[in-house]
């Protein structure tokens, strides 16, 4: 399920990015890793729901921005000293990795059968 956040108005999310706010990381990340295997494109990670303009904003993130998404992350996490969960997302990379190549290798034997 997706992250809840509640602000007054768009503003206050654009500075709670600004920010670094931890808690968008964690949210992040926890649908990057729930969803690795998933077939779907995209993947709903955030819900910004905001009291002034009476407003809901879905925030999803790409599948094809996971190892992005993941790496840009880690850098939080290793700030905030969460070194098991570093370990997890650094997996999770490499098996994004892993798959990426596999596809690659897959496409050129493809294109040398044809």
């Amino acid at each position: 399920m997706a992250r809840e956040f509640e602000v007054q108005n768009a503003e206050e999310f654009e500075k709670l990015i600004r920010s670094r706010d931890f808690r968008v990381y964690e949210a992040l990340v926890s649908t990057v890793l729930k969803n690795l295997t998933s077939k779907k494109r995209h993947h709903h990670a955030l819900s910004v729901i905001s009291t002034d303009e009476d407003a809901v904003y879905d925030i999803t993130i790409d599948k094809q921005d996971f190892h992005h998404t993941l790496e840009e992350s880690l850098i939080a996490y290793e700030e905030q000293e969460k070194y098991e969960k570093c370990a997890e997302i650094k997996r999770a990379m490499d098996w994004l990795d892993k798959k990426k190549a596999e596809k690659a290798v897959s496409s050129i034997v493809e294109s040398l059968a044809t």
